[in-house]
Parts: structure tokens; C-alpha cells; sequence
């Protein structure tokens, strides 16, 4: 059936990912020849295989290994999917690594017969994710995010990059497959009926009268016109709460398989909207009402304090680039196009995740399905705000404004 695998490719399991570090000489230096090893399997993505392995001896030395399938893992095998992924995301690691080495897990090395990454196993740190539906705070991730995203979007655009590297990266980073769930998922399925789409009983009105609105549905087709079409930088493409893992001094971007060369606001807009599901989920999630505000006010500083490094960043490549071609207007038209496109990408993002298939622990994990239904009736409000109010962002500020008039339909009124 999986007609493009190597020949040498086997999927690993418990039992015989031992053996296969021991194999690899790229890890000696992290492991003793013939040494006893643990390894558990931990992928609770939707499409790999992950381990992680460490020397029973000392369970500081340690790494992850990740192994592509063939197949779509959250579905089986009757959604095969290309393990080329693999290499796609090995070499986008490699640019990440390059550009912003402080926020990206090391790489050891790519099989590209096993389709596999050994990489780094971040053990001090938790998915940004987990911690935020505790109510953790995390102080520096605005400052490192918005480094990373600068930093990687930037300097793999047009702005940078010569006329001959930008396109033969654009051919190298094509992503047919992967690319192809996003448009379904984020940008088609979750505006029309369809036995994917996961949402509890209690949204149907609202999502019925979602699916029928006319204007936003012109408006989301706007964005997957984008997300389709703009070449703009080389983005993570799926750079959501559960793609960081983080502490409280060091943040690292993971996962970038579905990595391609797309709108900038792809990304941001990603994170935004993760942000805002925190939000959303905090309107039942935290009780109690002060605790509530203050972590909500967290997010909220988050996304205006994100955007702000973002700027200043990006203003450092501004500075680089010749200003006779890239004057000062130009420079602020296209941040503000970066802005409002991240509203709108993002709330596309943050629909996908309360309509349609593999939805977010955030609102999904809440038990009691009432609060479930406020949580994603709110999330579901301050999408629509955002897509369909986007082009009056004019910064950051008024899309928290925007974000903190919302609230959930549900229950419903009369």
C-alpha cells in the first residue's frame, strides 16, 4: 500500500529502539556502547511515532527519537501520508537551529531510511499547553517566541534571501500532503457538515449558524486563498501551544513538519490563537474570580508583549535591508498586513480547534459539558470577531481590545 518507503524502513518499537541507538554512532557520545537503555513511547500527537530513551544508569543522558508513519496515526492507515514529512522537518530544524539556536531542540542526526529524527529530549520542560490549562505563567515565553518567530520568518523571505536561494528553498520545502490536511481541516471542514468535524451537542446552534454565515465564510476562504498562495517566509506551520515545550527560562519551538513556505501570519496568528483558547477555556476553567483575571491579563500581556518583540525584531532585518526599495511606508504596510493576517489565519486556527477534528485539551478536556460549551462558544465569538473585524487592527492593543469584548452565546438567551 505505502508504495514510497525505503526499503529499509521498519517502524521502532520499545523493544527494539535499543537497539537501534546503539547503532548509530552519532550517539556515542550521549551513550555507552552496549549500555542498558529505557525507552517508552510518548507521541500523543496526531502522526508519529515518538521515544524517548536514556541510559538506566543516569537518566540525564537522554534523547528523543521521532518516526514518521506512513499513515495518518490519529486515523490509521486509510489516511496514508508521505514519510518524506520527515526530512522536511529535519531540515527545517536545521534552519530554525541556524537562525535562532536558543529556541530550538539540537538535532543528533536523520535516518533517511528510517524516516527518523534523533534530537534532543527536553526533559526539563513541560508542552507550553499542559501548563497553561494549570494556569502557569510563563514569564520570558513572549520575549523568546517572538524572537524565533522574527528570526526565522524574517530571514527566510524575500526581504533577505537573493531572488535564486528564496525559490529553490520554496521548491525544497514543497509539502503537498501535509499541507493538503491543513486546508481541510483549519480552512474547509469545520464551515460544512461533515462526519469529521467533533463538537458536543450543546455548540450545534452555534455552529450551525456559523456554517451559514455567508460573509464569514467569504472571509475564511480570503485566508485559505492565502494560505495557498503567499510564499512568504519559511513557516513552522502548525506553531500551536502543543508544538513549545518550556520552563520558566527556556522556550524551544518543536514539531515543524508541516513546515512550507506561507504566510508569516500563519505563524504568528498560530500562537495568538492558541493564546486566546487559553483564554476562552479560563472562563470556566479558573473559578475563582480574581485568580482569573490575573491569568487572563497574563495572556493578554503575552500577545501585546509577543507582537511587540516580534516588531522589534523584525525592524533589526528592516534595518539591514537596502531603504530605497524597502522605505519606511513600505516597512509599516507590510507589518500591519503581518498583523491583521495573523488575526485572521489565527482565527481560523482557533475555530478549527472547537469544530472540526483534533480539537485542543484546553476546551476538549474540560469534563463538565456545559462549561465545555461556554468555553468554546467564547473561543468560537472572539474568532469570529477577529476574522471578520480584522482589517480594523491597526495594532496590537486593539485586537486584545477586540478579544476582551467577547462573550460566550451559550447558554442561550430566549
Amino acid at each position: 500500500m505505502f508504495t514510497d518507503l525505503s526499503p529499509k524502513y521498519r517502524p521502532l518499537s520499545t523493544d527494539t529502539v535499543a537497539a537501534y541507538v546503539h547503532s548509530r554512532p552519532e550517539l556515542r557520545e550521549v551513550f555507552h556502547d552496549g549500555e542498558p537503555l529505557e525507552a517508552v513511547e510518548v507521541g500523543d500527537g496526531n502522526l508519529n511515532y515518538v521515544f524517548k530513551v536514556w541510559a538506566q544508569a543516569d537518566p540525564e543522558r537522554t534523547i528523543v527519537l521521532k518516526q514518521a508513519l506512513p499513515y495518518l496515526r490519529l486515523v490509521g492507515d486509510s489516511w496514508p501520508l508521505p514519510t518524506d514529512r520527515a526530512r522536511i522537518e529535519a531540515q527545517a530544524l536545521e534552519i530554525e537551529s541556524r537562525l535562532c539556536p536558543q529556541h530550538t531542540p539540537r538535532v543528533y542526526f536523520y535516518d533517511a531510511d528510517m524516516y527518523l529524527i534523533a534530537m534532543q529530549n527536553l526533559n526539563h520542560h513541560v508542552i507550553m499547553r499542559k501548563g497553561l490549562i494549570q494556569g502557569i505563567q510563563y514569564p520570558l515565553f513572549a520575549d523568546h517566541i517572538g524572537l524565533f518567530l522574527a528570526r526565522t520568518l524574517a530571514y527566510t523571505s524575500d526581504l533577505v534571501l537573493d531572488y535564486r536561494t528564496k525559490k529553490l528553498e520554496v521548491a525544497r520545502f514543497i509539502n503537498p500532503e501535509l499541507c493538503k490536511i491543513t486546508e481541510d481541516l483549519i480552512f474547509t471542514e469545520p464551515y460544512r457538515y461533515t462526519e469529521r468535524n467533533r463538537f458536543h451537542k450543546e455548540l450545534e446552534p452555534q455552529v450551525l449558524a456559523l456554517q451559514a454565515n455567508e460573509a464569514l465564510r467569504v472571509e475564511v476562504a480570503k485566508m485559505k486563498e492565502k494560505f495557498m498562495t503567499q510564499a512568504q517566509a519559511l513557516i513552522h506551520g502548525d506553531l500551536h501551544t502543543g508544538s513549545v515545550m518550556i520552563n520558566q527560562t527556556e522556550t524551544y519551538a518543536i514539531d515543524p513538519e508541516f513546515a512550507f513556505y506561507g504566510p508569516m501570519g500563519f505563524d504568528v496568528g498560530a500562537v495568538i490563537g492558541n493564546l486566546l483558547l487559553s483564554y476562552a477555556s479560563h472562563e470556566v476553567r479558573t473559578k475563582d474570580a480574581g485568580k482569573q483575571q490575573a491569568f487572563r491579563q497574563y495572556l493578554m500581556n503575552t500577545i501585546i508583549r509577543l507582537w511587540q518583540v516580534f516588531e522589534q525584531e523584525f525592524q533589526k532585518v528592516w534595518d539591514e535591508v537596502d531603504p530605497i526599495n524597502m522605505p519606511k511606508g513600505y516597512q509599516q504596510d507590510y507589518m500591519l498586513r503581518v498583523l491583521q493576517d495573523s488575526a485572521g489565519l489565527g482565527a481560523c486556527k482557533m475555530m478549527r480547534r472547537v469544530i472540526g477534528l483534533a480539537g485542543v485539551e484546553d476546551i476538549r478536556g474540560i469534563e463538565d459539558v456545559h462549561e465545555r460549551a461556554i468555553a468554546g462558544s467564547l473561543a468560537l465569538n472572539i474568532a469570529q470577531t477577529l476574522i471578520m473585524n480584522r482589517h480594523d487592527i491597526h495594532t496590537i492593543a486593539d485586537l486584545v481590545q477586540m478579544t476582551a469584548s467577547c462573550r460566550p452565546s451559550y447558554p442561550w438567551q430566549g
